[in-house]
């Protein structure tokens, strides 16, 4: 028998999730299969590289010694994907993808065109929604990857920065700062505000600014939080407040001058946008493609 990158994926999953069950849950395989590869690859090497307990698995002395070259092979097949995706004009597939609201709503429809045009055979199902249900539905293999707007911590997910962006200031032009080119964030915490909900992606980035700048959030006068951008803005224009969000989101409203984007002299609300993805799952090529894409892209020039 050969050793094969199969058997070495399953022994991190079963050691990583420290079960057989849980392992062959993420792998979709059944138990038996799972427990007779990781077998086999015991049997390959001559020697026990996990310890059966009725509570949970563990890693033997082998296993421990095993487990880094077996990740390092993990790494590699995902790179060589990555690295001939590029060579690959003519993929072909089905791309479930998951997406928190600004990003899919304002920013990937305007990549998705020349994506297509590149790899007219790859198809993409998108689902805009919050990154906690975007979470929940990797967990449970419903999507293969999320696109997300803050970085969260979990211990079976995989997290890498594809994108930037910036948050800018926006009023409505009839706003007491309207004609203005620049304020200090001083000057535009004195005015009412119109914010996203907690736990969105741009509050988070807003707040944690804030704080770098020495700002209480909690001292800004809030007079709505709303479920979505696209409220924001219309309130916003309304007159009933001002707020942060993407610049990507308000450039048809700052071109036909409903709303006004004004620059914060003294702050940078730059951020990051984030791919997560299982750590125990193996990416079909499709999606390594598609995020090779999306990190070759200047965000900027799309928008």
């Amino acid at each position: 028998m050969a050793l094969n990158f199969h058997q070495l994926h399953i022994f991190c999953t079963v050691a990583e999730r420290g079960s057989f069950s849980a392992a062959a849950q993420s792998l979709h395989m059944t138990q038996p299969a799972v427990t007779m590869q990781v077998q086999s690859l015991e049997d390959y090497f001559g020697t026990k590289l996990l310890q059966r307990s009725t509570k949970r698995i563990e890693l033997t002395e082998a296993g421990r010694a095993l487990m880094p070259y077996a990740q390092r092979s993990i790494d590699l097949i995902r790179d060589t994907d990555q690295a001939m995706s590029a060579f690959t004009k003519q993929l072909k597939g089905r791309l479930q993808l998951g997406s928190s609201l600004t990003i899919g709503e304002y920013i990937l429809p305007r990549l998705l065109g020349p994506f297509g045009q590149e790899y007219p055979h790859i198809s993409i199902s998108m689902k805009v929604m919050n990154t906690s249900q975007i979470m929940e539905d990797i967990l449970s293999h419903q999507l293969n990857f999320g696109l997300i707007e803050a970085p969260v911590n979990h211990p079976d997910m995989h997290m890498e920065a594809v994108m930037s962006d910036e948050l800018r200031l926006i009023v409505s032009k009839s706003h007491a700062l309207a004609d203005r080119e620049s304020v200090t964030l001083e000057e535009a915490m004195a005015f009412p505000f119109v914010l996203r909900e907690q736990g969105s992606g741009t509050r988070l980035v807003m707040e944690e600014q804030l704080r770098k700048k020495n700002i209480d959030p909690a001292s800004m006068k809030i007079v709505m939080e709303l479920g979505s951008t696209g409220a924001v803005k219309s309130a916003v224009e309304a007159g009933l407040g001002i707020s942060f969000v993407s610049s990507s989101s308000v450039k048809h409203e700052v071109a036909l001058d409903l709303i006004r984007m004004i620059k914060v002299s003294d702050s940078k609300f730059k951020r990051q946008f984030y791919s997560i993805y299982l750590k125990s799952a193996i990416l079909p090529i499709s999606a390594v493609t598609f995020l090779s894409f999306l990190r070759e892209r200047d965000l900027q020039q799309w928008l």
